[in-house]
């Protein structure tokens, strides 16, 4: 099976402003550079889109709320969430925080045939983290893919054995992995429009119009799809960026950003527990041009100064030709942090730094938020005086 959190980081936002139920909401920073993390469904109606420049969406539904984004919570959530994937079946493989293929074959004897498995998932879902979600249940990677996104939001799809060659030929070709917008336009010159007139298409003609990739989407479009559900597939990084409004040469502001986004960067390593060998810095310039350095440090970090300060060094050995609009730090080289051993620094004050932000860990998991920043990250007048 598929499963889907519906509208993820919006709906995670929604359980501390159940007012906002019902009400166009966008997830995203409101900067005409930004784009859209997560749109309600009542805003997607307006045509709002995720990945859509925040601009844009903000033109066409100047009515929706924007909700800045929390990305710590959205990962503490969708850890949750795979934990309760993990309690029906082993066989689980995240595709994203809010989203993964399950085999639930092994848990039938345990748990009852495959829609029980479910709806037992999405009340869970809902009781558990106060989120809907949208599954598809299917014999195959692809179709159980395709039933939970025609299933959305908050609903289960189960489509059999004997369902499956029928329910995909009657969907548009476009529903095929692998077939885009300008695989469609080519399909549709040749008039084939739906999977159906795919699938009466011969093999040979299709890679002719298409390579290699007409025998994949030949198959999908007869409900063939071999691929197991591999489980634990490890993030290869975690990182962060960010775009200003403003193109910036300002040192002092890239400084300040740079900290932002360690911080960030960390906190995602830790909610996950992992520890990076690698530290990467990612510009963009004023005409769209985009360099990367990276650095691999002697003992593997989790700490958000410890990457800050790799972070800074990277920016300092770069040159800067022009003014910068977009900053990213990623951590790489990913290893679960239960299995290395972290060597204890000669400077006191790296394992002070990385005691410190453990305790504002357990400060944000009791209070909630980011009640402790850095001093530097407080926006101005932001102190109770």
């Amino acid at each position: 099976m598929h499963v889907d959190m519906d509208a993820f980081f919006v709906s995670v936002e929604l359980r501390t402003r159940p007012e906002l139920r019902g009400k166009p909401v966008i997830v995203g920073y409101p900067a005409e550079r930004s784009v859209v993390l997560s749109a309600s469904y009542e805003a997607r109606a307006f045509g709002v889109k995720s990945a859509m420049p925040m601009a844009v969406a903000m033109r066409m539904c100047p009515q929706a709320v924007i909700i800045e984004p929390r990305h710590k919570v959205y990962y503490e959530v969708s850890a949750e969430l795979m934990a309760i994937f993990g309690s029906v079946t082993e066989l689980v493989e995240p595709l994203s925080v809010d989203e993964a293929f399950l085999d639930v074959g092994g848990a039938i004897r345990r748990l009852g045939p495959p829609r029980s498995i479910g709806e037992l998932i999405r009340s869970r879902v809902a009781a558990d983290l106060g989120i809907t979600a949208s599954v598809g249940i299917a014999e195959t990677k692809f179709v159980a893919k395709i039933a939970s996104t025609r299933c959305k939001p908050d609903g289960l799809l189960l489509i059999g054995p004997d369902e499956t060659v029928p329910y995909l030929h009657s969907l548009p070709v476009g529903a095929l992995w692998g077939v885009g917008a300008k695989t469609t336009d080519v399909l549709a010159r040749m008039g084939i429009k739906t999977v159906a007139d795919l699938a009466a298409t011969p093999v040979s003609s299709l890679k002719k119009m298409l390579g290699a990739t007409g025998v994949h989407v030949h198959q999908l479009a007869w409900g063939i799809d071999p691929r197991p559900v591999t489980p634990v597939r490890l993030e290869k990084s975690i990182g962060a960026e960010e775009t200003f409004s403003e193109d910036t040469a300002d040192d002092a502001l890239l400084h300040r950003e740079l900290l932002r986004l360690s911080h960030r960067t960390a906190e995602r390593l830790r909610s996950s527990g992992m520890v990076a060998r690698t530290i990467a810095l990612k510009l963009r310039f004023a005409d769209f041009s985009t360099i990367t350095r990276s650095r691999t440090v002697q003992t593997p970090v989790d700490s958000a100064q410890l990457i800050y300060g790799v972070a800074l060094q990277l920016l300092d050995s770069v040159a800067r030709p022009m003014a910068v609009r977009l900053v990213g730090v990623r951590a790489e080289q990913l290893e679960e942090a239960a299995r290395t051993s972290l060597q204890l620094s000669i400077d006191r004050r790296d394992d002070n730094w990385r005691a410190a932000e453990q305790a504002v860990d357990q400060v944000a998991r009791k209070f909630g938020g980011n009640p402790v920043l850095p001093a530097r990250l407080l926006e101005p007048g932001s102190g109770s005086g």
